[in-house]
Parts: C-alpha cells; sequence; structure tokens
C-alpha cells in the first residue's frame, strides 16, 4: 500500500517536471529580439482611429474574443443569480450601519469613483483605461456601498438590474451585426463611424461590468441578520 501512495506522489511530479522542462526549452529558444505584429497593430491602430493600440486590439482586432468574454461574464452572473437561496438578496443589508469616519469616507470615495470610471472610458482610445478598467472601479464603489451598511434601493426594479446587466453585450453584439446587411462581415467596424461606435460599445460595457461585480457580490455575501433595509 505504501509503495502505491509512493508511486502516486513520484507520477505527478514526474509529469509536473517534464512540462516545466518544456516551458524552459521554449523560453531559452526564443530570439533576443523580435519584432513580431508590434508594427502591423500600430499601423492598423493608426488607421482605426483609436491609437491605443490595447484598446484597438481588445474591441477591433480581436473583437471575437471580447465579445465572448462580456458573454460569459454575463451568463456567469445569471448562473449566480439564478442559484441563490434568498430571491431578495440583492436588497438586503449585509453590514451595519457605517461608522461615521467609514461613511464620511464612503461619501467622498464614490462620487470620485464614479468620475474615475467616466476618465477610464474617455481616454481609453488613446491612454490605457477602457471598460473593463472603469467597471472594476464602478464595482468596487458598489461593493464599498454595499460594506457601509447600505441597501440596493427598492426603486431599482429587477427589470432595471436585468436591463443594465444585459445592455453592455447586447450593444456590442448588435454593433457587431450592423455591417452584415451591408454585405460586410461580422464585427466590421463602417470606417466613418469606427471610433464612434467603440466608444459607445466601451460605455455601455462599463455598466454592464461594474453591474455584474456588484451582483456577484452582493449574491454571494452574507446578510446581515440583525440589520435591516435601507
Amino acid at each position: 500500500m505504501r509503495e502505491r501512495l509512493r508511486q502516486f506522489k513520484v507520477l505527478p511530479a514526474l509529469v509536473a517536471a517534464g512540462i516545466f522542462a518544456v516551458i524552459v526549452r521554449a523560453v531559452v529558444s526564443l530570439p533576443a529580439q523580435t519584432e513580431g505584429l508590434s508594427v502591423q497593430v500600430t499601423e492598423a491602430a493608426d488607421k482605426s482611429g483609436i491609437s491605443n493600440v490595447v484598446t484597438a486590439v481588445l474591441l477591433d482586432f480581436r473583437g471575437y474574443d471580447t465579445l465572448l468574454e462580456i458573454a460569459v461574464l454575463m451568463l456567469a452572473t445569471v448562473a449566480v443569480l439564478s442559484l441563490r437561496e434568498d430571491p431578495r438578496a440583492l436588497y438586503r443589508q449585509i453590514s451595519d450601519r457605517a461608522t461615521p469616519v467609514l461613511a464620511s469616507l464612503t461619501g467622498l470615495l464614490v462620487p470620485l469613483a464614479l468620475v474615475v470610471a467616466v476618465h477610464l472610458v474617455w481616454i481609453g482610445s488613446t491612454q490605457p483605461g477602457g471598460a473593463f478598467q472603469g467597471g472594476a472601479v464602478i464595482g468596487a464603489a458598489g461593493i464599498l456601498l454595499a460594506l457601509s451598511g447600505h441597501a440596493r434601493p427598492q426603486w431599482v426594479g429587477a427589470g432595471a438590474m436585468r436591463a443594465v446587466l444585459a445592455v453592455g453585450f447586447l450593444t456590442f453584439l448588435a454593433i457587431a451585426l450592423l455591417s452584415i446587411p451591408a454585405g460586410g462581415t461580422l464585427l466590421e467596424y463602417p470606417e466613418e463611424s469606427r471610433k464612434t461606435l467603440i466608444l459607445i460599445i466601451e460605455s455601455l460595457l462599463t455598466l454592464s461590468i461594474g453591474a455584474s461585480l456588484v451582483i456577484l457580490f452582493l449574491s454571494s455575501a452574507s446578510g446581515n441578520s440583525g440589520g435591516g433595509r435601507r
């Protein structure tokens, strides 16, 4: 029995060592200097009007991947919502009333976070930023509000929540299909409105990503048994 256990321990170690050796060999064999596709990507980004190469790659050259990433995030959020035990989980207060220091800090940081999110989306075409970064900031602001004792307002109904969650993906998909009736291909943006369409996609994806992060947090957070909703 002990001999079998030793074999079971040795085999994974040998497999891991073999994979490690292959990775090391691949890294060592890489050329010292290579331009790769940097020149072509930079030239194509300039033509598209999106000077930030990362944004151009995510929404223009590699749009299929980004579209599927957003779809996966939305479906994961929907799955978590469908599995929650408490149907009112998103309305509950998960923390006691914040202390004066935390309340003041929340009141300062949340508006600032919204401004930062808008700024990240706006500069995303020319500098580091974009929907994922802006959405993460909005998600952090929503989580901070929840941890400070705030609950989701009652006037924000389930329909509004679903709309915000899906608007980014649906808009991205609609714009991706826009050129097909005119004989184009999927995700082929019209040249005259390429930058505007990408900015619209980025803006609405920011809302959906932020909403997804907050919903995932609230759906999995433990409720406050002693507190009520506000």
